[in-house]
């Protein structure tokens, strides 16, 4: 007994044999063809349980025809399939009303599984929703395999109130990752606040988030949970949440209702709550420093931001656009070499994207010619690099010990954004999210000896075994 019929256009014959052969297998009747034409007029004669097809074929464009289907069979679930593997790609396919959108190549086994889903589904869960524009540009980077997963979770999380807990090591990206669901979302016309608990001091967080009351009335203070109504508070670091707001932090996700700091009288709130952590979170409930109830408040939807050691062939696209960037701010024209490309994929990144961007500006603002070569690249990331390759146990060029390796980050980090450095009270506040990339700098530098590198860093050789632990540092040892 067949499972339902399936309408497949692609004008790759190759690939809708292949589909073809792959969907009948799993039980389902199947129709091919390669172009949107054939495909529409099935789909007008009221065929097919579900439609497979390809973003762009010979006669037009998936997604124009998607408004039509849903204005035509709007029950009818439409998969759409793309070599253009881009976030706008992702968006577009949510936007224009996609059952699922599919990255190629991909498994045969998760085509089949989006197509059970699919036709199992009830039909009054599918979404009806037409959509007729959809925004320009290009806020994320990327067509490697861990890009795609988070633009797939993006766009499914786009129309959604659930909380969302970002995590990643410091300069993937997670700020802008935030402004994105902001930008794409439901709530995109109302406020988006972001607020980064890692440079406040403690006792001021809660004033800063809740507001504050006085009996003098000029005196009451909004806090960023007012200012946010029926937008988006994104919370950088929450980890760094005393204990006091926490307990008001949940009363928020729980009850969608706070008390300002001194206030009798709860108010009520309208704010999606987004966090992000560097931080070890089930290290940190174990120590009883973070509210296990709270966390899984804010736990609905983990996402984890790759680092770009995971997705280095994103590398070549991410410097073009970081390339567009400084022209578009008034810099010349410039391109990279591909002795370039390959320096900069070979590079391990422990900055990450932020890394990245500052090398790609410094180079634009420092080398007038057109062409950055090979040389100029590896010039720049050797200058740059927090300890030079094949340091010895003197650390010459390097830095004494890891405070100082950490207040060189913090300099440069304070310095991109034009704020103050933070008062000495809370620069251990800075450690865990500096900690990684320096640690990891050291390894490389000493190609994964971790005596020589506790010596460059001026660490017990038991205190960065921990640390490594702790942090989830990969030891990678090349052949010199």
């Amino acid at each position: 007994m067949s499972k339902g019929i399936v309408l497949v256009a692609d004008d790759d014959a190759a690939i809708r044999t292949v589909i073809n052969q792959a969907l009948s297998r799993a039980g389902f009747d199947v129709r091919v063809t390669s172009n949107a034409s054939t495909l529409w007029r099935w789909i007008d004669e009221g065929e097919g349980d579900v439609v497979v097809s390809d973003v762009i074929m010979p006669d037009g464009d998936a997604f124009d025809l998607l408004p039509r289907i849903k204005l035509r069979r709007p029950e009818l679930p439409v998969i759409v399939m793309s070599a253009q593997n881009t976030f706008m790609t992702a968006i577009k396919a949510s936007e224009t009303g996609a059952y699922e959108y599919l990255p190629k190549p991909f498994d045969l086994s998760e085509l089949i599984a989006a197509v059970d889903r699919a036709i199992s589904e009830p039909k009054d869960n599918r979404s009806t929703e037409k959509f007729d524009e959809y925004l320009e540009g290009m806020p994320l980077v990327g067509r490697s395999p861990p890009m795609q997963e988070i633009y797939r979770s993006i766009a499914r999380l786009m129309q959604s109130d659930l909380t969302v807990m970002l995590t990643g090591e410091p300069g993937t990206g997670k700020l802008l990752t935030a402004k994105v669901l902001h930008q794409y979302g439901n709530r995109k016309n109302n406020p988006f606040m972001a607020v980064n608990l890692a440079v406040l001091p403690p006792d001021s967080i809660e004033a800063e988030l809740f507001g504050s009351t006085s009996t003098n009335s000029t005196e009451n203070i909004d806090g960023k949970i007012k200012q946010a109504a029926g937008g988006i508070l994104f919370l950088k670091e929450v980890a760094e949440l005393p204990a006091s707001a926490q307990s008001r932090l949940l009363r928020v996700l729980q009850l969608g209702e706070f008390t300002p700091v001194g206030g009798a009288s709860p108010i009520k709130s309208d704010v999606k709550i987004i966090a992000s952590t560097t931080r070890d979170m089930d290290q940190m409930i174990r120590n009883g420093m973070f509210r296990e109830d709270l966390f899984y408040q804010l736990n609905v939807v983990p996402l984890r931001i790759p680092p770009l050691r995971e997705r280095q062939e994103d590398v070549a696209d991410l410097v073009f656009h970081f390339l567009k960037l400084t022209q578009m701010e008034g810099g010349q024209p410039k391109h990279a070499d591909q002795e370039a490309l390959k320096a900069l994929k070979d590079h391990s990144w422990p900055g990450n994207v932020r890394e990245l961007e500052n090398l790609v500006r410094r180079i634009c603002t420092l080398y007038p010619q057109e062409t950055i070569t090979g040389q100029v690249v590896e010039t720049e990331i050797r200058n740059s690099g927090f300890f030079r390759q094949g340091a010895d146990n003197s650390n010459q060029g390097g830095f004494n010990d890891l405070r100082s390796a950490t207040e060189f980050f913090l300099n440069r980090y304070f310095a991109k954004y034009g704020e103050e450095l933070p008062p000495e009270g809370v620069y251990h506040r800075f450690l865990d999210e500096f900690e990684h990339p320096v640690i990891s700098s050291a390894l490389t530098a000493t190609n994964g000896n971790q005596i020589k590198a506790a010596e460059v860093l001026g660490l017990n050789r038991n205190t960065l075994r921990k640390k490594i632990r702790d942090h989830g540092i990969r030891i990678v040892r090349t052949t010199r």
